[in-house]
């Protein structure tokens, strides 16, 4: 057992969390950083109008984008509890089927991108106002998915391995070049959204050159040969078991954007579809660091999960929430305190009057009961770190798909455009307290194993 593998089961849970999640999560904070200026250098350079059109863009890309989450967390999941139990043959096959599958899948989703783009962008509601700026923006974009998807992939495999440094150098280099080239072909070269998105698929290739390298130069301790990348039926049924709750979860993202935008469409027109647009990027980029959180907390857990460490797989949860709830909780407070001064930062002068005036009282109802958020987003990566394929399905839709978008089609024709607004904490409300049923239920479930197997062994 090498040392990173002998630390996941040995060292202080405090230290060992702090050690995976901080990586991740300053990795995970500029990528989103990089979203948020590229955002607002839109909104300053262009128009309220363009950030419009990176909307009604957004479902196709994250539809695109859930198929490396979707290999790539199945992927991960599988080699943390593969080198916990000791098995590394396994852990490399899972690798290399990983990299084959998720590379056809990603030039497939893209191609099909190309050929159905019009449709896409009508469908996820775009205006006559906004659909120019969301063609222009997608048509760059598509250009470089396939890339950006294999990274995202690659990223879930670097820290199931235990090398979250890696996975963080990997996101800073595309975050950093690409907050470099929204500057120069925005404001210098005029390039408009154009600029934005050939900035973004630049830097997403040369964070695939540094995964090229870190993979063929034998810095991974994965070692994957030819042999791995031979389809194997028991690894793929595994990956796509556990990874589809990632992919349901980024494609009700998908979805939810679909039915939100054509809600908005219709009840707040192009201005409130670019407040929803600024209020997806600013709260992701303030709640991303929950997620690297998660992302340092499920190879610990699976990891000794697979190791049968029943205090060690408890201790990480628990820690893993309270940081979650204190992040989502500075979030809430900031949303209800500064709205003007967080949405002003997206909007040029002769904006701000209108934005505002919808986007205030917007953000303070979106994030009303944000500090409780934590709780769902750590809850349902447990079930992915165990390898619990069905409870992780059906806590990824839970949010979005079986509450967020039925709460949309009714409150929205009750009381219109605050009817959107209303539905995400409603929404939010009821899925903290299934998910933590589920939870406590599945721990209760773990305890019961856990000592059986205990007493089994004592006697």
């Amino acid at each position: 057992m090498n040392k990173t593998h002998q630390n996941m089961g040995e060292k202080k849970i405090p230290a060992l969390l702090l050690e995976l999640s901080v990586p991740a999560t300053v990795g995970m904070l500029v990528n989103a950083l990089y979203n948020l200026i590229d955002t607002i250098f839109v909104g300053k350079g262009v128009s309220s109008d363009a950030i419009g059109g990176l909307t009604v863009a957004m479902p196709l890309q994250m539809i695109i984008m859930a198929f490396g989450f979707l290999i790539g967390i199945g992927a991960g999941s599988l080699i943390s509890r593969s080198l916990g139990a000791g098995d590394n043959e396994r852990a490399y096959r899972t690798a290399g089927n990983a990299y084959a599958f998720v590379t056809i899948i990603s030039v497939i989703a893209v191609f099909i991108g190309f050929l159905f783009m019009d449709q896409f962008l009508i469908l996820f509601g775009a205006t006559e106002t906004l659909l120019p700026y969301a063609k222009e923006y997608l048509s760059v974009i598509l250009m470089g998915s396939v890339f950006f998807i294999i990274t995202l992939c690659s990223n879930n495999i670097i820290r199931a391995e235990g090398n979250a440094k890696m996975a963080m150098l990997i996101m800073i280099t595309g975050a950093v070049i690409n907050i470099g080239l929204d500057a120069l072909f925005i404001f210098v070269f005029r390039m408009g959204v154009a600029g934005a998105a050939w900035a973004t698929i630049i830097s997403q290739f040369c964070s695939f050159l540094v995964v090229v390298w870190y993979m063929a130069a034998g810095r991974s301790s994965l070692k994957i040969r030819l042999r791995h990348f031979k389809p194997d039926l028991s690894v793929l049924k595994e990956i796509f078991g556990v990874g589809t709750a990632g992919f349901i979860r980024q494609t009700s993202a998908s979805v939810v954007a679909i039915v939100v935008n054509n809600a908005l469409k219709i009840y707040g027109g192009t201005e409130a579809i670019n407040v929803i647009g600024i209020f997806n990027r600013l709260s992701m980029f303030m709640i991303m660091p929950v997620f690297g959180i998660v992302q340092g907390m499920q190879p610990i857990m699976g990891f000794n999960y697979g190791a049968k460490k029943p205090k060690r797989v408890m201790e990480v949860l628990k820690l893993s929430m309270i940081s979650a709830t204190i992040i989502t909780t500075t979030a809430w407070a900031m949303s209800q305190f500064i709205p003007e001064f967080l949405l002003s930062l997206f909007i040029r002068p002769e904006e701000k009057e209108v934005i505002l005036s919808i986007g205030v009282p917007a953000l303070r109802t979106l994030m009303a009961v944000m500090p409780i958020v934590g709780i769902q987003i750590v809850g349902s990566a447990m079930f992915q770190a165990l390898g619990k394929a069905i409870p992780s399905i059906v806590l990824a839709s839970l949010r979005q798909i079986i509450l967020l978008i039925p709460m949309v089609l009714i409150l929205s024709k009750i009381a219109g455009v605050t009817g959107v607004w209303i539905s995400y904490p409603v929404s939010d409300f009821i899925s903290v307290v299934m998910t933590a049923v589920f939870v406590l239920y599945e721990l209760k479930k773990l305890k019961n194993i856990f000592e059986n197997l205990k007493s089994q062994t004592q006697s």
